[in-house]
């Protein structure tokens, strides 16, 4: 019911910056909560940063300053704004929508996912 397409990604160098982009289609995308994860080889999906229907935002310790997720309800589109990049940001990302906000529902709906490589 809600198709999500990632772009943005790409190389970047490190402390240099990215902006990833999250286009929703399908349900009323405000009613969702909106999620970026990452995947690197060999690990497992860990989450970025979530902003909830209401507003609020939560980041991940590592990205914490660095990164900041916003959502433009009227593009049905979410973003993530990647500053002072560092090599161990380099993963695949992955955008997801929840309708309960956990992230854990097998009714949540996950992106294809875009390539962030960062250099030394």
């Amino acid at each position: 019911q809600v198709e999500l397409v990632e772009s943005g990604g790409g190389l970047a160098q490190a402390g240099g910056s990215l902006r990833l982009s999250c286009a929703a289609s399908g349900r009323t995308f405000s009613s969702y909560a909106m999620g970026w994860f990452r995947q690197a080889p060999g690990k497992e999906r860990e989450f970025v940063a979530i902003k909830w229907n209401g507003g609020n935002t939560y980041y991940a310790d590592v990205v914490k300053g660095r990164f900041t997720i916003s959502r433009d309800n009227a593009k049905n589109t979410v973003y993530l704004q990647m500053d002072s990049l560092k090599p161990e940001d380099t993963a695949v990302y992955y955008c997801a929508a929840s309708a309960s906000g956990s992230f854990s529902d097998p009714d949540d709906y996950w992106g294809q996912g875009t390539q962030v490589t960062v250099s030394t």
